[in-house]
């Protein structure tokens, strides 16, 4: 058994401070997303909150099963953490299930609700919202063999299936057939054919009214509502309704708000986060992914966001893009770019 396996049917609760609430991890969370939410991702994100639930990319029952590579991969650093699955076989979800318990991972997620073609042509992602029985043999196929929470990610409808009476019904199969306690809900309706997944995302209008009616609906299950959160005072007006709030592309493209999100979503005393100490925390995670062959642009580039509306931002940026994959780069790049922002960033008083 992996050391750091988890007691049967335990959310483990973190916070910087003993002093603190315990709130759960999944009261926000950083939403998964292909090409981003990497393992150099979370480990910096983890430097900037201790109490965010992290996710992993989404990543494919036949990747881990078949894939030459370890997908999955992660720090220890990074709890509490999530694996996002893509698939649609109950015998395959579970293999893969017990994998990353055995790895030691936080939580189960099941994509149903990523709309891509690919996604949908290996039968998985959004689409899945039309088949709640088999979203519900998945479920049941992976809490069946392990002892993690295993919950799903979806939308509020798929194509012309957008009514609320259809969303109440997914949610009540998956939940009473597969036993699934805890729904992400994007509060978007997503368009199988004809738009993007970035269309998808944007095109789709938000209908938060409806993810909250589902909240009182079903009172009993644990939900989180995802889709166009853009800072943490609209997160604190969704955990009215909510018990968790799950932020995408805003924490990645400005991460800097996550080191607010301890204090002031978490009730964590602990002192306020220096960015610049968060840089330089990353210099020993940096040296040795150098030494594995990683390149610095690789890490860093999960950074760029960091000083968002600091002057020297700019500069920052454009020194990292423009050196850190160059032969050779090391923390030396970083400790450059520094100079270019340190002394104007505020002190907190």
């Amino acid at each position: 058994m992996h050391e750091n396996r988890k007691p049967a049917n335990l959310r483990q609760t973190y916070t910087h401070s003993g002093a603190a609430p315990l709130l759960s991890s999944n009261r926000f969370s950083v939403a998964p997303m292909l090409d981003w939410t990497d393992r150099h991702c979370r480990y910096f994100h983890r430097q900037l909150t201790g109490s965010t639930l992290l996710y992993t990319e989404m990543v494919t029952t036949g990747a881990i099963v078949h894939g030459k590579g370890d997908y999955l991969a992660y720090n220890e650093a990074e709890h509490p953490v999530a694996l996002q699955l893509g698939g649609s076989d109950p015998a395959a979800l579970a293999q893969c299930a017990q994998l990353a318990e055995q790895r030691g991972y936080d939580e189960i997620n099941l994509n149903v609700g990523c709309p891509s073609d690919r996604v949908q042509n290996g039968r998985f992602g959004a689409c899945l919202m039309g088949e709640a029985a088999l979203v519900s043999d998945c479920i049941k196929a992976m809490r069946d063999v392990v002892s993690i929470p295993v919950t799903v990610k979806t939308r509020i409808g798929i194509d012309e299936q957008d009514s609320y009476v259809f969303l109440c019904d997914f949610v009540q199969t998956v939940s009473a057939q597969g036993g699934c306690d805890t729904f992400i809900i994007h509060a978007r309706k997503a368009w199988l054919s004809g738009l993007s997944p970035k269309e998808n995302r944007e095109i789709p209008p938000l209908d938060y009214d409806r993810v909250y009616q589902l909240k009182r609906d079903f009172p009993h299950l644990t939900m989180a509502i995802n889709g166009g959160v853009k800072s943490l005072e609209e997160a604190k007006a969704h955990l009215q309704h909510m018990d968790g709030v799950m932020m995408g592309r805003e924490a990645y493209q400005n991460p800097g708000l996550l080191a607010r999100v301890d204090r002031e979503l978490f009730g964590s005393d602990a002192a306020a986060v220096d960015p610049v100490a968060v840089v330089r925390a990353m210099y020993p995670y940096i040296e040795n992914e150098l030494t594995k062959g990683t390149y610095l642009g690789h890490v860093t580039r999960h950074m760029l966001g960091l000083f968002q509306g600091i002057p020297g931002a700019r500069q920052w940026r454009r020194y990292l893009s423009e050196n850190a994959h160059k032969p050779g780069a090391d923390v030396r790049v970083l400790e450059a770019a520094l100079a270019l922002v340190a002394d104007k960033i505020p002190q907190e008083a």
